[in-house]
């Protein structure tokens, strides 16, 4: 039979090596320990453990010796769990990045180890980013106080602030990007849309080109990509015109629109059927007339820019390649009439 004995802090035995103790000795007879690290998870070999505790040690004992019917385990019983992978940031957070599958309930323990390791450590935000197929770790994650950054098609972002002092993680995205196309050609023709969804559904407004920028793309190639989309139209774009911001715009998120001056490279215009009407060019006047248009007071505003723009001397805001410290090539919008010094050459634009 075998007899068990507690691993812990307050054991007397320190196991180097096999020859610790004499191989004759009762403690120790017919076990082989082989570990030289000092981890106390990894001291004995010597039988196996239950799964998530730190190994027993143990020994045969002499017929002469009294023994026990099983073994025993004490209610101070040592616990091993491992810690999540977790990377530093440079904000003194960490983030753990799931990749692999977990039993809910080992999850649970070894979060809760987790966060009291980073908790001495003096780290402050953590964030865990679950793919989608692994939801059975939400609920656990959130009953530890966690909670919902944000969710994309094939994960979900849980945050968590351990010190006691005021939460300082960065919120979700707070904006949507949209962009708004002012094509005119060189008859003063303003290429103008219908759309069959929408607040404009039904109404026979004519409106400019409109829509979403996409996650990574910049606003210049934005523009000409709805162009091209909605009407077929290729053209290249000339600068930003202006902007606006609302609010409480699109699931409590806040908007930003871009007016942005294009100038058409092709003329034909075949429609996106899924979602325009019909499209057509029509004379930059009887645009900024519709009663529509007058009757609301920014998209009188937005007409009267746009107009300025092509009647007079008006200077919007023209991209400009340029690379960020991070090595990544972004734009950067300026006024180049009456900032030209800034560069000495034509900026970089996406072409059509």
């Amino acid at each position: 039979m075998q007899r068990v004995f507690r691993t812990s802090k307050l054991l007397h035995f320190s196991f180097a090596n096999r020859c610790s103790l004499p191989s004759s000795s009762p403690l120790i007879s017919n076990a082989t320990c082989v570990s030289k690290t000092p981890s106390l998870s990894s001291w004995f070999t010597c039988s196996k453990a239950p799964q998530g505790r730190i190994p027993f040690l143990t020994g045969n004992m002499s017929s002469s010796t009294s023994s026990f019917e099983k073994p025993t385990v004490l209610e101070n019983e040592v616990q091993h769990v491992e810690l999540l992978n977790a990377v530093d940031d440079l904000y003194g957070g960490v983030t753990v990045d799931m990749e692999k599958p977990m039993d809910s309930k080992l999850f649970a323990s070894a979060l809760k180890s987790s966060l009291s390791y980073w908790r001495q450590r003096g780290k402050k935000g953590v964030w865990i980013k679950l793919p989608s197929e692994f939801a059975n770790l939400v609920e656990p994650a959130v009953q530890q106080g966690f909670r919902y950054h944000h969710a994309e098609p094939d994960y979900l972002m849980l945050v968590h602030w351990i010190p006691e002092t005021p939460d300082t993680l960065p919120v979700n995205a707070s904006h949507r990007v949209g962009v708004g196309a002012f094509v005119i050609n060189h008859k003063r023709e303003v290429l103008v849309v219908q759309e069959s969804s929408g607040q404009f559904r039904g109404k026979g407004v004519w409106k400019l080109p409109t829509g979403v920028v996409n996650e990574g793309e910049d606003i210049c190639a934005a523009a000409i990509r709805e162009v091209k989309e909605e009407t077929g139209v290729d053209a290249e774009f000339v600068e930003v015109l202006a902007f606006r911001q609302s609010h409480q715009s699109f699931f409590r998120k806040s908007d930003l629109f871009f007016v942005c001056m294009l100038r058409p490279s092709s003329f034909h215009i075949q429609k996106q059927d899924s979602e325009i009407v019909a499209a057509q060019w029509m004379a930059a006047q009887e645009y900024a007339a519709q009663p529509f248009v007058q009757e609301h007071r920014l998209f009188n505003y937005v007409a009267k820019i746009c107009l300025t723009k092509s009647e007079e001397d008006y200077a919007g805001f023209s991209p400009l390649s340029a690379t960020t410290a991070s090595g990544k090539t972004s734009y950067l919008y300026f006024n180049d009439r009456d900032c030209h010094p800034l560069t000495t050459e034509n900026p970089s634009t996406p072409q059509s």
